[in-house]
């Protein structure tokens, strides 16, 4: 493939008055910030995601939203916080939550965020979004486990709830 495109390059270089555009050529790299232990290796069950989003989450004074991704056998791998809002709203891009887990070669993630009200009853916003990173998700073969929500000593799964 290399030969190809150097052969291509040559061939344009022959040919006079073609306007041409520089075009970057990169590779992509993650880099690990920090590493963290957790007790729970697996995760079975909403409220075991639970407890790691609530190491991120707890005493948040903003919307936070992050992602939790998972091997194939559902074993934490990393954690992204994709989204840093204000009191009561954060934007979410599904580019941008799924960006760490397709460079992470993730099977699946568990989405969080945090309400500092402390009332964990889903918007109609977190619906919505939630329904939007699933059909994102079901596209490009990473399947959304859960949504979780954050509030004062209780959480919202959407899974429980039947949201998901």
């Amino acid at each position: 493939m290399s030969n190809e495109i150097d052969e291509n390059i040559s061939n344009i270089d022959k040919v006079e008055n073609v306007p041409r555009k520089r075009i970057g050529i990169v590779s992509i790299e993650m880099v690990r910030e920090k590493n963290i232990l957790f007790d729970i290796r697996i995760i079975k069950s909403p409220s075991d995601a639970e407890k790691l989003g609530r190491m991120f989450l707890e005493n948040a004074d903003r919307e936070k939203f992050i992602i939790c991704c998972l091997d194939t056998k559902n074993k934490p791998t990393l954690i992204n916080i994709v989204s840093v809002g204000s009191i009561n709203k954060s934007i979410v891009h599904s580019r941008e939550v799924f960006k760490a887990a397709i460079l992470s070669n993730t099977a699946s993630i568990v989405l969080f965020h945090n309400h500092p009200s402390g009332d964990v009853e889903p918007s109609n916003e977190d619906v919505n979004m939630t329904n939007r990173l699933k059909k994102c998700g079901d596209i490009i073969g990473i399947n959304v486990m859960d949504h979780i929500i954050i509030g004062d000593k209780q959480y919202c799964s959407f899974k429980e709830k039947g949201l998901l």
